[in-house]
């Protein structure tokens, strides 16, 4: 093994048979071995976490078509350093159609220096891999994207990372550990394969004449900080979250909420949500979850962490497991468009009031029922503008309370109706 060369660089994938965990590009329908097998390179973005083997792909897949491959990372090139790769290339006596120029951290360039490569592609000099860690949508440039294939890399499954840890075996020998331990290591590398060799080289010097186990293995190495990106990881996760609130999964629930919190997630972020569930997915169906939601973040802000957490868990299951009902976030949304569209018609005159004399001449007022003497204490007056027919926003469900709420309208509605036909 060359002196200070990582134990990953060491051990990465030779060709496109070693590549683990993402069958899904190199199976027998997957793109790139369509790609190959057509002899058509294609300019593509490998989109995925670290270590799951982006670069290592990229290199294999020049290979695959016999073209010259360079690489750069965006963090320390630019347009300059691009252009230069171009005219080198055209430059060399045995000029190739297309060279393949594999750019790291591809998402760290600017819109301008992504335009750079427009022409390139489009001539067919150059064939583009692209690897970013960032979701391509909201890094890459429209323009850039449309003549990109973008392929989701997956984090390597357990099986996945056995086959390297087997690989390492083969090349030094057993590793020291027994199987639980074994299971552990890979445990902690959590879909990374680069971080498990690492992991691993840290275990190399140690003596085989007793196997470590696993409470010696998490004295010896450190666990892996959760992976938890504020832009990818923070939408994702809140979106896995309020699903599994909406789909009644407690369980669920509270895995995303840990995931979340494990991450370093701003628990008052996670207060707020679930604030904003309670009367989105919940809503009336049961009106003890808001004031549930918003005592979870007062108990949250009085005892912070980790205390202050279980608060949070607590009115997560509470609302997982509360009825539900979409019916006034329905409502809600049906009577600002209509209040969007009638904003010009003006409160009919009869429930305006008249504290002036011109007003009560113009009618303000006039014929204004005061519900509190009518029988039932419902006049079932008009409230909406008298060009605007009435308007029914909110239907509540058979579900929670609103089974509750249901009654009261159809007995303010007949109610209503009746009114109608005694003033006929």
């Amino acid at each position: 093994m060359k002196k200070n060369l990582p134990l990953a660089e060491e051990l990465r994938a030779k060709s496109l048979d070693e590549i683990v965990g993402q069958n899904h590009l190199f199976g027998e329908h997957g793109l790139i071995t369509r790609a190959i097998k057509a002899g058509t390179p294609l300019s593509i973005v490998l989109w995925g976490p670290p270590g799951c083997g982006k670069t290592s792909i990229a290199r294999l897949y020049a290979k695959a078509f016999d073209l010259p491959f360079t690489s750069i990372s965006a963090i320390f090139s630019g347009v300059a350093d691009i252009r230069k790769i171009i005219k080198e290339a055209e430059d060399t006596p045995l000029f190739h159609k297309s060279i393949i120029l594999f750019v790291d951290e591809i998402h760290r360039f600017n819109k301008a220096q992504q335009d750079a490569f427009l022409p390139f592609i489009e001539n067919g000099t150059l064939i583009l891999v692209g690897a970013t860690v960032e979701n391509p949508s909201f890094h890459l440039n429209p323009a850039l994207l449309s003549r990109l294939r973008v392929l989701p890399l997956y984090p390597l499954d357990p099986t996945s990372l056995e086959q390297l840890v087997v690989r390492y075996e083969t090349r030094f020998g057993a590793l020291p550990i027994t199987s639980e331990a074994r299971q552990l290591l890979i445990s902690w590398a959590q879909g990374d394969g680069r971080y498990l060799y690492n992991l691993i080289e840290n275990l190399q010097n140690l003596p085989t004449d007793k196997l470590v186990d696993e409470k010696e293995l998490g004295l010896l190495l450190q666990k892996r900080a959760p992976l938890y990106d504020r832009e990818e990881h923070h939408y994702n996760l809140i979106s896995a979250l309020h699903k599994s609130v909406r789909g009644s999964d407690p369980d669920a629930t509270l895995y995303w909420l840990l995931r979340m919190l494990d991450g370093g997630e701003e628990p008052l972020f996670l207060a707020r949500r679930l604030i904003r569930m309670a009367v989105e997915d919940v809503g009336l169906a049961d009106p003890n979850a808001l004031q549930l939601a918003i005592a979870a973040k007062d108990a949250y802000e009085m005892l912070g962490s980790p205390e202050g957490e279980l608060a949070l868990a607590e009115v997560a299951v509470y609302l997982a497991l509360a009825p539900k009902s979409n019916s006034l976030y329905t409502a809600y949304g049906q009577a600002k468009e209509s209040a969007s569209q009638t904003g010009h018609l003006s409160p009919p005159p009869i429930i305006l009031n008249a504290p002036t004399k011109l007003m009560k001449q113009l009618g303000y007022g006039k014929g204004y029922q005061y519900d509190h003497d009518m029988p039932e204490a419902f006049s079932g007056q008009n409230y909406f503008p008298t060009d605007l027919k009435r308007q029914e926003y909110y239907h509540p469900v058979e579900r929670g309370f609103e089974r509750e709420m249901k009654k009261r309208m159809d007995y303010f509605n007949k109610l209503r109706e009746r009114r109608l036909e005694e003033d006929l």
